[in-house]
């Protein structure tokens, strides 16, 4: 087999074509979690999973011991690679950077741990790891794969992979969210929030913020949004009460809870997700970049 063509393209007839095309299908929606969890962008993952279909469709089956296994120490060298070149491209990002959002399934909700793992408040706190950290953190915590199976992965030894996980473990635990909130109460507080903003009560906007509340916009120089983090339940009421809803604001499942998205002539304009804190709204993520909102459009299935 060449290597050049994708399993989704079909072709074949070899026997070696056909168990590579297999292997990959049946873990493709684990792959992508890790790789997604890796690099917060759907893009830059799916571009991962072609890099790793590349390179297992030349490898020699017969050597492979654990296929799952093999095929994410593969995705975790590629999303490695491709994490750093990331990081040069957000320094150059025009105001806050937010992790690309994807409209999940129900399932995904249903696994906690899951779902607080590809949540945006999480993802914003891996990113403030290394990237081996973050290698690391997310195989061990999420996908609980062995440290010995971690350290091929990254290139370390098993022991450095046991303290790498936990200096990560320390730093996530530092700044991650307190509490598990549940879906109900995220849902209570999103739609008190939705009547605020389409009724313009700035007094029930108030009410719903927490005090010390943050809003990070994310338009990429592309479209408006804030240049820098907007901090303080009367700031955020102010810039929330000039935005005019002439479009829907419709709740949806984003990164597995649920958020807000609102449409404008019939297109996303923004996907608005939320951290909640003793039941109120403590941070506002809104994603306003058209280049980070096609995955909004269909379902993605994710899996641990």
């Amino acid at each position: 087999m060449t290597g050049t063509s994708s399993p989704e393209d079909g072709g074949g007839g070899m026997s070696h074509a056909d168990s590579a095309t297999e292997a990959f299908l049946a873990h493709r929606n684990l792959l992508f979690t890790v790789a997604y969890e890796m690099l917060g962008s759907a893009a830059d993952a799916e571009d991962v999973l072609q890099e790793t279909w590349l390179r297992w469709a030349g490898v020699d089956l017969g050597t492979v011991r654990d296929q799952r296994a093999y095929l994410v120490r593969i995705t975790t060298r590629q999303a490695l690679v491709r994490l750093r070149t990331l990081g040069r491209r957000k320094e150059s990002y025009v105001g806050p950077w937010l992790p690309e959002p994807l409209l999940t399934a129900p399932d995904v909700a249903e696994d906690v741990e899951l779902a607080d793992s590809v949540s945006m408040a999480m993802l914003l706190v891996l990113e403030t790891l290394t990237p081996t950290e973050r290698a690391v953190f997310v195989l061990r915590e999420v996908f609980d794969l062995a440290y010995d199976e971690i350290a091929e992965a990254v290139d370390k030894s098993p022991a450095a992979v046991r303290q790498i996980a936990h200096r990560a473990r320390a730093h996530v635990a530092e700044r991650r969210p307190r509490g598990v909130v549940s879906p109900a109460e995220t849902r209570g507080a999103l739609e008190a929030f939705q009547r605020a903003v389409e009724t313009g009560d700035l007094q029930r906007l108030l009410d719903i913020l927490a005090p010390n509340v943050v809003l990070l916009g994310d338009g990429g120089g592309v479209v408006p949004a804030a240049l820098a983090p907007v901090v303080g339940a009367d700031q955020v009421a102010q810039v929330l009460g000039r935005i005019s809803v002439r479009g829907s604001l419709r709740p949806a499942q984003v990164n597995g809870h649920p958020a807000l998205v609102f449409r404008s002539d019939g297109e996303i304009d923004t996907v608005m997700a939320v951290r909640i804190d003793d039941g109120l709204i403590a941070g506002l993520y809104a994603v306003r970049n058209p280049e980070k909102l096609s995955r909004m459009e269909r379902e993605t299935t994710l899996r641990r």
